[in-house]
């Protein structure tokens, strides 16, 4: 799994130099133009935006970043239907790489949901069944290409950690709201790990967005 940034909004406003949070003070100023550039009490203003539920300022910044990850976890990210994605296309490349798979149990209570790692001979048995079946699926997947078979009829053999890349651009608003989703425990773990990832990058040209949010 990586994460990184790709792209982030960023002001052509030549009376001032404005960050991404600048940015969205400056558009919701837009009624009291006098005061557009005044950056001083930006972290006020943008704290009592997110106090009082006034998203829209938020939705003009937009923040673009390349994740890598399994299929898997990719169709739980293109769940979210308020980004635009651009993802790795398995009818046009070649594709051989598969993300680590670790195996927990069931959680008791959450049917959705795993618990513990499993350890001892249980971890070496079943994970010496997974091996197999993503070797035989990258066998099966080379032999058909070899013979000439198309690239989008040969991928229906791979397995869902069969690794992928996609692009998720969306809004500061989007992106708050996927932060507090996914970044909760009742999120899959290989799912969280993303988040989080994303997180970091957010919490870094964000600060005062991160703080208001508490998150």
């Amino acid at each position: 799994m990586q994460v990184r940034l790709i792209s982030l909004t960023q002001s052509y406003i030549t009376e001032k130099k404005l960050s991404p949070e600048d940015l969205i003070v400056y558009t919701a100023r837009v009624s009291n133009p006098e005061n557009q550039l005044n950056t001083e009490t930006a972290p006020r203003l943008i704290q009592y935006l997110v106090k009082n539920k006034h998203w829209s300022p938020f939705e003009q910044v937009d923040m673009c970043v390349e994740i890598v990850t399994s299929r898997a976890i990719a169709q739980q990210i293109l769940r979210h239907r308020s980004f635009s994605f651009q993802e790795f296309s398995q009818r046009y490349a070649k594709v051989m790489e598969m993300e680590p798979v670790q195996l927990r149990y069931q959680a008791d209570k959450n049917r959705q949901s795993s618990t513990k790692v499993l350890t001892g001979e249980d971890q070496k048995l079943c994970n010496a069944k997974v091996q197999t079946i993503i070797n035989m699926a990258q066998e099966a997947y080379s032999d058909l290409l070899n013979m000439g078979i198309a690239k989008e009829c040969a991928r229906f053999v791979l397995p869902l950690t069969t690794q992928t890349k996609l692009y998720m651009k969306g809004s500061i608003r989007s992106w708050i709201h996927y932060l507090q989703v996914r970044c909760g425990e009742h999120t899959q773990l290989e799912h969280r790990q993303v988040a989080d990832s994303v997180f970091e990058i957010f919490k870094v040209h964000f600060p005062v967005i991160t703080a208001a949010l508490d998150l």
